[in-house]
This record gives C-alpha cells, sequence and structure tokens, in this order.
C-alpha cells in the first residue's frame, strides 16, 4: 500500500497529553497502511531558544544558532517515539544526518535537495515507525541547517516524495477554510484545493501551510492533507491539496487570505531604460528584503514610476537599500499602516468582473485600494490596516464563499 507521512506541528507535540492523542492517531493510520512521522519542535520551544541564542549575541543567518534551533525538533522525535512505544507500537527516532536530508543555503533558510529513503523503508519494511526530526538538514560541509519557519512541513513533503507517499499535515484546525474563521465565522471548510490555489493563499499570507512544502509537494506530485490533531482519529477528513485536474468543482474564488504589517514603496522618475530598477532590486535582494506586490507606470514627466511591498519589519533595510544608491534623482517615498488582502482562485483566470467586483465591494465600504497587484489565479490590494478585516468579511461575502 501506499505509505504515509504524519506531520505533526508544534500544538500537536506541545505536552504529554498532546504526544499521546498523536500516537493515537499514529496508531489508527499504521493499522491501514505503512506511517512514517514527521514532528515539529513543542509549541513556543523555537522561540525560546531564538531567544536565549540571541542573548548571547546570536541571529537567525549562524551557524550555532542552527545548532540550537534544530534541538527542539529533535527532542520532539525522541519523545514521539517514546509516546509511540507507550502505545504499543515499534518506533525510532531520526535526526537529519541518520538518513541524511541533504541540504544546500545559508543557516535559516536552507533548501532540500535530497531525502534517502533507505533507512526509512529499512524501518517500515521491519515494522518500525520512523520519527524524523523535521526542520533540519546537513549541508555539504558536514554541518548542520534549518530551513526557516515552517520548515517541518518541507521536511514532510520531502520525506513522501521520497517514500512514494501521501503526507498528512496534523494542526490545531481541521482543514484549510475560505478564510480565516475568527475574523468570518461563516467560513467554511474546503474540501478539496489545488496545489496552485493552496501556494497563492500560503504566499498570501494563510498560515495553515507553509509555502514552499506545497510548491515541493506540487514539483514532486505529492498528495497533502491538512488535518486536525484536536478531533478524534476520523472525525475530519480535512482538506486535501492535490493537482488541478483532481479538483472536480472548479470554483471561480476559493477563498480570502490576508497579512498584516505591510508597507509600501514608490520611486518615482527611474530611467526607463530598466537599470535604474534593476539595481533597486539587487540591493534588496542583497539586504535580505522579501518584495511582493510591484506596480510599473509610465510617468508623466518621463521615465517611470515603480511601486513595491514588504514586510513592515524590512522596510528600515528596504530604505537603506534605496538611499545607497545612485538612482538619477528618482524620488523615494513609503507609506506604513497598511495590509495586504487577497482573492485566490483558478477561476479568476481572464475573469475582469472578479476585479471589478473587487474594487466595488471595497468602494462600497470605503476602503482605500493603496495598491493592486495580480497573478493567474490572485488578486491582492493594500489597505489600511485598520480596515483589513472589514475587508476580508466583505469580501467573502460578495464572492459567497460561505455557500458549499
Amino acid at each position: 500500500m501506499t505509505p504515509l507521512v504524519l506531520k505533526f506541528g508544534g500544538t500537536s507535540v506541545a505536552s504529554p497529553e498532546r504526544l499521546r492523542q498523536a500516537a493515537a492517531i499514529v496508531a489508527a493510520e499504521r493499522a491501514r497502511r505503512p506511517v512514517a512521522v514527521v514532528v515539529s519542535a513543542m509549541a513556543g520551544e523555537t522561540d525560546r531558544l531564538l531567544g536565549l541564542a540571541r542573548d548571547l549575541g546570536g541571529e537567525i543567518g549562524e551557524a550555532e544558532t542552527d545548532v540550537a534551533l534544530a534541538s527542539g525538533e529533535q527532542t520532539s522525535a525522541a519523545l514521539t517515539a517514546l509516546a509511540l512505544k507507550e502505545a504499543g507500537l515499534a518506533a525510532r527516532s531520526l535526526l537529519a544526518w541518520q538518513l541524511p536530508i541533504a541540504v544546500e543555503g545559508p543557516p535559516g533558510g536552507a533548501r532540500i535537495t535530497g531525502v534517502d529513503p533507505g533507512p526509512l523503508r529499512a524501518l517500515i519494511e521491519a515494522g518500525v515507525v520512523p520519527v524524523v526530526a523535521g526542520y533540519q538538514g546537513i549541508a555539504e560541509d558536514g554541518r548542520l541547517a534549518t530551513l526557516g519557519r515552517g520548515g517541518t512541513d518541507l521536511t514532510a513533503a520531502a520525506v513522501a516524495a521520497a517514500i512514494g507517499g501521501d503526507c498528512d499535515i496534523y494542526t490545531d484546525v481541521d482543514g484549510v477554510y475560505t478564510t480565516d474563521p475568527r475574523i468570518a465565522p461563516e467560513a467554511r471548510r474546503v474540501e478539496r484545493i489545488s496545489h496552485d490555489e493552496m501556494l497563492e493563499l500560503a504566499a498570501m499570507g494563510a498560515k495553515v501551510l507553509q509555502s514552499r512544502s506545497v510548491e515541493y509537494a506540487k514539483a514532486r506530485n505529492v498528495a497533502l492533507r491538512v488535518r486536525s490533531s484536536f478531533l478524534e482519529p476520523g472525525a475530519s477528513e480535512g482538506t486535501t491539496v492535490v493537482a488541478a485536474e483532481g479538483v472536480a468543482e472548479r470554483r471561480v474564488v476559493s477563498g480570502v487570505a490576508y497579512a498584516r504589517d505591510q508597507a509600501r514603496l514608490a520611486v518615482m522618475g527611474l530611467p526607463e531604460s530598466g537599470e535604474g530598477a534593476a539595481a533597486l532590486f539587487a540591493a534588496l535582494a542583497e539586504a535580505d528584503v522579501h518584495v511582493d506586490m510591484i506596480v510599473q507606470a509610465r510617468a508623466r514627466a518621463g521615465g517611470v514610476n515603480l511601486e513595491f511591498s514588504v514586510e513592515r519589519r524590512d522596510l528600515d533595510r528596504a530604505l537603506a537599500a534605496a538611499d545607497a544608491l545612485d538612482l538619477a534623482g528618482a524620488e523615494i517615498s513609503h507609506e506604513t499602516d497598511l495590509a495586504k488582502v487577497s482573492v485566490v482562485g483558478v477561476g479568476l483566470r481572464g475573469r475582469a468582473d472578479i476585479a471589478r467586483t473587487l474594487y466595488a465591494v471595497l468602494g462600497g465600504e470605503g476602503i482605500a485600494v493603496r495598491m493592486v497587484a495580480t497573478s493567474e489565479i490572485k488578486i491582492s490590494a493594500l489597505v489600511e490596516a485598520d480596515l483589513l478585516e472589514k475587508a476580508v468579511r466583505a469580501l467573502h461575502a460578495a464572492y459567497k464563499l460561505e455557500e458549499a
């Protein structure tokens, strides 16, 4: 049978009681098919370890900080194996070097390049449940490196791909919702969603899955399922994330995502040649600034105007990078206290009426749109931060997402 990888997030392994519940879920699945487990650090543990590292001058992106942070998942792997043994299952914890999980890239943001399935398959064939410490891998120089926030989702997708299995992501919610139920109580759980839609929702602020894990799963045709570890086994089927052709219902809009703490930068009067824009984005990349929405328009006085959004925490570095450049007299300005609201769905392709509805609804609610950017299956708008929740509720209602 197709093996199943079960990934448990921090809230799902946060205490002995939660570990026993996770073990019960594993036991129920193990009775039906071969399984492997991937675990995150206990809820709050990564922040605690990072705080200790920072007290001693450490920071994300440093090798020793990575070693400290990785210990959270290693502890969870051992405790989960103990919980499985208590439940009557043979289990063994595995650290990144024991597979190995090969990675490349900087500490705190490494990328998985391969997983050796041999040790996993050997244990599974011997009737032992492998419990893999997530969020980490081994670089070419032999040092441990972590994958960044949410990296255990990526580990789980990579392990599933390596053994040819499916992947269930267990968290504290029972699936992907049309929007955040805390903002719109009428939000409903989506039974099936495409990799592309889930990738956009994750990238636009939905916290259920890490975007790199969805991208990895799509590239390797791994079926993901989001489920809750806080429900009894079998109480909810969660949300399945599959290739687009596996989604029978073609919804025009699948969900409304959001991200708080955004900022907008405007660079007015850049040369039309593109050299200034290229230098600007090169400097932003060097400063490790994540740029999201980008809009360019011809300036009346000649040249081009360029606007883009960044996370508020990156604003100072973005401004410093821009100010350090010779941009031929271009004027730089910025705006804060913004948030991003995004409408996502495979049905958006070529549908001008979706944009019309977005503008009409937000305008009718008195919500000014500061900036808009689109892709084939997404429309994102920057709005005033204190109007974000109003915007989410209005768009969710306008696209009738509460209807089954």
